[in-house]
């Protein structure tokens, strides 16, 4: 398991307004300028209410994690959810519930002063 890489996915996941930004790609707005399954940054620009440098860096974020792919298309950039990356979100936090093999099971905790 790479977990500077895993690392990079989860805070691309960790801030208020990427969330929104793939709730949005999940359900695009009717008005979108953009085709049907994404959305243009100028729409997530309205839609957020943040200034394009903004957007960029949020979706800079998102597509370095794998969870979105962007499309240029002349002066904009057309976003769209990567299924691949959300499938390697389960999968890390499947792997995370699985022991190591090479790994020492760790003891069971107690709590202090309570007999077990």
């Amino acid at each position: 398991m790479d977990f500077d890489t895993s690392a990079e996915l989860f805070k691309a996941l960790a801030d208020p307004n990427r969330l929104k930004v793939l709730k949005l790609l999940v359900s695009p707005p009717a008005n979108s300028c953009a085709g049907p399954g994404s959305v243009c940054a100028c729409d997530l620009e309205g839609e957020l209410g943040l200034a394009q440098p903004t957007v960029s860096h949020h979706m800079k974020l998102l597509v370095r994690a794998g969870l979105v792919t962007a499309t240029k298309r002349g002066k904009w950039t057309e976003y769209t959810l990567n299924p691949q990356g959300f499938e390697q979100a389960c999968e890390l936090l499947g792997a995370l519930q699985q022991p190591d093999s090479n790994a020492a099971p760790c003891p069971p905790k107690t709590l202090q002063g309570v007999a077990s």
